[in-house]
């Protein structure tokens, strides 16, 4: 699977295979209001630096690879590892707000009302 890696061992081996690569990042997105669904895939491509066997290690020491999925974040100490994103950064993060966004108005919901209760 591709969750979090949880092991060192885990997490050395993936981010090992990360490095100087690209890989696509799909997340599916489905939304529910009353009767109304809508659903969509977003897909980011993300590069990697190529790392050195010590960076890897250093980084696999920290603890943080083995609690997010995919061993690496955006907004962590792995972050200088990432050269490249094509695509919504948000959903490396876990949800594409702009994918959101469109989904909601589908269903007749505009973001902002989600910023006021009404």
């Amino acid at each position: 699977g591709y969750g979090k890696p949880l092991t060192p061992s885990v997490a050395t081996e993936r981010i090992t295979a990360m490095s100087g690569q690209t890989g696509l990042l799909h997340t599916g997105h489905w939304v529910t209001y009353g009767d109304l669904s809508a659903g969509a895939t977003t897909t980011t491509k993300i590069t990697f630096a190529q790392l050195s066997s010590a960076e890897i290690s250093d980084y696999v020491a920290t603890g943080e690879p083995l609690q997010v999925a995919g061993a690496f974040t955006l907004d962590g100490r792995s972050a200088p590892f990432i050269t490249e994103i094509q695509g919504d950064p948000s959903n490396v993060l876990g949800i594409s707000l702009p994918t959101m966004r469109l989904l909601l108005h589908k269903l007749g919901i505009n973001w902002t009302d989600l910023w006021t209760s009404k």
